[in-house]
């Protein structure tokens, strides 16, 4: 497929490259004895990031999570600047496919591969990984609009109880509304030059919301990777810990007698530990140890803590990021690295929420989870117009498309975590 194939080598220079086999590329998984190595395929084409994966740009744990598998679709749709990738990939070429291997990994199915890629063709034509920056600047208006307009509340009513909500509710908003712009920048998706993409991404982070930008790239590029995936999706790194995820991870823990918590209750217990997933909790845990994340965290907290008290904007924040960041996925099946194809990997893992106004405004448009998954530098103004042609390759493939109103998603996170909760009591009782 042409847009699979980027000249990151010359097909002349592999004349004297090795041949490999699938079950060769396998086996350098990075596990078992040393030395360890590790190989990945990108295009046919076979590199040996067995040194490389720790200074990889995305992590070094992102990288080793897809060591001894074909990653042309993941590679793809993470990397913008195609340039800049080249010169990295170069020095790791060490071969390609045998030519009686085929393209595609006997794990993957073929044809849904070979469907995807002529998808993601017609998306770069149509160009919907454009963005409309129009969007994205009134976006940021009506985030620092709220964030002034809670200020100048308290300032000319007082701070009486109806004055201390109103600006409450509208500057619990705002920070929420700026974690979805944080995302978007994150993600590469409002400007088409990286660079930018990242300086912005740092003065959200840092300064309207006060957290690493580094440290929420490294995490969520892995659980975009390979979500619900354990121990290689650090969305769910909570089982066993603290919850217990998904129906096989639970009869497992249940079957082995483990009980790290009363798991039965997990489901009222959730209500509570929301509050962990606060951005602003985090910072006990270490992950701001940048400098300008902890310079901005101060300052923004010095006159959120001279009006209001601090904690109960962050549980609100936290509330709202929680029950959205969880109804598209916790719901989802939950088990281990099964390799298979981008778009099998994406969907098992990932539901939608039915489209409005307001849930686009309210979910920072995460409402459509299976569209931003399947393409992750995509605006997040297009997701609309592809979603049509995701459900039609969904359905030709026989791939449920899940989609859901915005209630009864945020249900079903609680009804998943009951369930897994019963089946562990059932195994740790009577299996």
């Amino acid at each position: 497929h042409p847009l699979y194939t980027w000249g990151v080598v010359s097909s002349s220079a592999l004349w004297s490259r090795r041949c490999f086999t699938w079950e060769e590329i396998a086996q350098r998984s990075g596990r078992g004895p040393p030395p360890q190595d590790r190989w990945l395929v990108i295009d046919r084409k076979v590199y040996d990031i067995s040194h490389f994966y720790k200074r990889h740009p995305g992590g070094a744990r992102l990288l080793s999570s897809h060591a001894g598998q074909d990653v042309t679709d993941a590679f793809v749709a993470f990397h913008v600047d195609k340039l800049l990738v080249n010169k990295y990939l170069k020095p790791l070429l060490i071969g390609e496919l045998a030519p009686d291997q085929p393209s595609i990994e006997p794990t993957k199915n073929k044809m849904l591969v070979k469907d995807f890629r002529e998808l993601r063709a017609s998306v770069e034509k149509m160009g919907l990984l454009k963005p409309n920056k129009l969007f994205f600047f009134l976006h940021l208006a009506h985030i620092l609009l709220l964030d002034t307009a809670a200020w100048l509340v308290l300032f000319y009513f007082g701070t009486s109880l109806m004055p201390f909500i109103v600006s409450l509710v509208m500057l619990s908003t705002s920070q929420v509304q700026a974690s979805w712009l944080q995302h978007d920048l994150g993600h590469l998706s409002v400007f088409k030059k990286t660079k930018w993409n990242h300086l912005l991404h740092k003065f959200v982070m840092c300064h309207l919301i006060g957290a690493s930008a580094k440290w929420w790239t490294l995490l969520h590029s892995r659980h975009h990777a390979k979500p619900n995936c354990f121990q290689k999706d650090p969305d769910i790194d909570m089982h066993p810990f603290l919850f217990t995820l998904g129906k096989k991870f639970s009869v497992e823990l249940g079957i082995k007698k483990k009980k790290y918590m009363p798991y039965n209750h997990q489901h009222k217990y959730f209500f509570i530990s929301e509050y962990l997933h606060s951005p602003a909790t985090l910072i006990s845990n270490g992950a701001y140890r940048s400098y300008f994340g902890a310079a901005f965290k101060l300052q923004r907290a010095s006159h959120i803590i001279s009006v209001l008290p601090p904690e109960t904007s962050r549980m609100l924040e936290s509330s709202w990021f929680v029950w959205v960041s969880q109804m598209n996925h916790i719901p989802m099946d939950i088990y281990y690295d099964k390799n298979l194809d981008w778009v099998s990997t994406q969907l098992q893992a990932t539901c939608n929420v039915e489209q409005s106004l307001f849930n686009d405004w309210f979910t920072g448009h995460l409402n459509f989870q299976i569209e931003h998954h399947l393409f992750p530098t995509m605006p997040r103004h297009n997701y609309w117009k592809v979603a049509p042609l995701v459900k039609s390759l969904c359905a030709k493939h026989g791939i449920e498309y899940q989609c859901k109103p915005l209630l009864t998603a945020f249900a079903d996170i609680v009804h998943s975590l009951k369930n897994s909760g019963e089946l562990w009591l059932d195994a740790y009782l009577h299996k």
